[in-house]
C-alpha cells in the first residue's frame, strides 16, 4: 500500500508511516496540499500528516485542509521526536541550521545558546538533504537519525530538542471513514457557531450533560468573515455509540456549519 507524506524520504512523518504500516510504501510529496489532493484523487488510498506537536502545538496548514470534502480521519499515530544536529562530513564551523519551522521551534533554546541563524525549510529531512547536495560547510540541518543515515552526513548532537517530552501527533486520512467502533476510539469535528454571546458555551455544554471528555479544542479563523472562527474539537467516543450520536444531533442545530471529521482507533504513546 502506497501512503503519502509530506516531506522527503527520512521525515518523521515517513517514520510514523513505518510504525503503523510497516509493510507500506511511504510516497514523499513536497507540500500538504499535494498529500491531501492524491487521496481526494485515489492516487494514493490513505496519507499521513501531523496534527499537533506537544511543543510547538498545531499545524495549521493541516487543519485548514481538513475543510475539503470526503476527506475523513481514520486514525491517529503518536510519533517520539528526537531531533539531530547533522551536518555534511569534515564541516568545520557551523553559522547557520536549517529545518522545518516546527522543529526550529522545538530546539530554540539550544540554537540559541549555540548562537546559531536559524532558516526555516520546508521539511527536516529535505533541509538535510538540501545542505548535502549544496556541500554547505558552515550549514547544518535539524532532523532524524534516519534522515543523516539516509543522506550519509554527520550528526553532531542527538536529542538537542528543548522538551525531551516531545511528540507529535498524526493523523491517517482517507476518503473512507471508519464505521466500526473498537471501545477505544476519538472523535474529530469541526464547526462554526453564530458571533452572539453564549453561542460556544452551549456547544461545550452539550458534551458535559452526556459525560464526554473533550481531549482537545482549537479555533482557526474562517478566512471569510474577520474575527468568525471554525472550532476543530476532538473527544472520545465514537460517533456511532449512542451517547455520541444524540449529542452530535444537539451540536448540530446550533451551529453555522458542522463537519464529521471521523471516529478512529485512538493512537498509543
Amino acid at each position: 500500500m502506497r501512503i503519502a507524506f509530506q516531506g522527503e524520504r527520512g521525515a518523521y512523518s515517513e517514520m510514523a508511516i513505518m510504525q503503523k504500516f510497516p509493510r507500506s510504501t511511504p510516497t514523499p510529496l513536497k507540500t500538504f496540499h499535494d498529500v491531501f489532493e492524491t487521496v481526494k484523487n485515489n492516487v494514493n488510498e490513505i496519507a499521513v500528516v501531523p496534527i499537533e506537536n506537544s511543543i510547538e502545538g498545531s499545524v495549521s496548514e493541516t487543519y485548514d485542509l481538513l475543510l475539503q470534502d470526503k476527506i475523513f480521519v481514520s486514525g491517529e499515530i503518536f510519533q517520539r521526536i528526537n531531533h539531530c544536529l547533522i551536518v555534511n562530513k569534515n564541516c568545520k564551523k557551523i553559522i547557520n541550521v536549517y529545518s522545518h519551522h516546527q522543529a526550529l521551534g522545538q530546539c530554540r533554546n539550544y540554537i540559541q545558546n549555540k548562537k546559531l541563524e536559524p532558516i526555516p525549510a520546508f521539511d527536516t529531512a529535505g533541509a538535510v538533504k538540501f545542505i548535502k547536495e549544496n556541500n554547505m560547510m558552515e550549514s547544518a540541518a535539524i532532523a532524524s537519525r534516519r534522515a543523516a543515515e539516509i543522506y550519509e552526513m554527520e550528526i553532531l548532537e542527538e536529542g538537542i530538542e528543548d522538551k525531551k517530552n516531545n511528540f507529535t501527533r498524526f493523523f491517517v486520512i482517507s476518503k473512507q471513514s471508519v464505521d466500526k467502533p473498537s471501545g477505544k476510539d476519538r472523535t474529530s469535528i469541526i464547526f462554526a457557531i453564530k458571533h452572539q454571546p453564549g453561542s460556544l458555551y452551549n456547544i461545550l455544554k452539550e458534551f458535559s450533560l452526556d459525560s464526554i471528555n473533550l481531549t482537545r479544542i482549537e479555533s482557526r479563523p474562517t478566512k471569510e468573515t474577520p474575527w468568525e472562527y471554525y472550532f476543530y474539537v476532538d473527544f472520545e467516543g465514537h460517533s456511532r455509540d449512542e451517547k455520541v450520536m444524540f449529542t452530535l444531533n444537539r451540536i448540530k442545530s446550533q451551529t453555522k456549519f458542522f463537519k464529521l471529521l471521523g471516529s478512529y482507533r485512538k493512537g498509543i504513546f
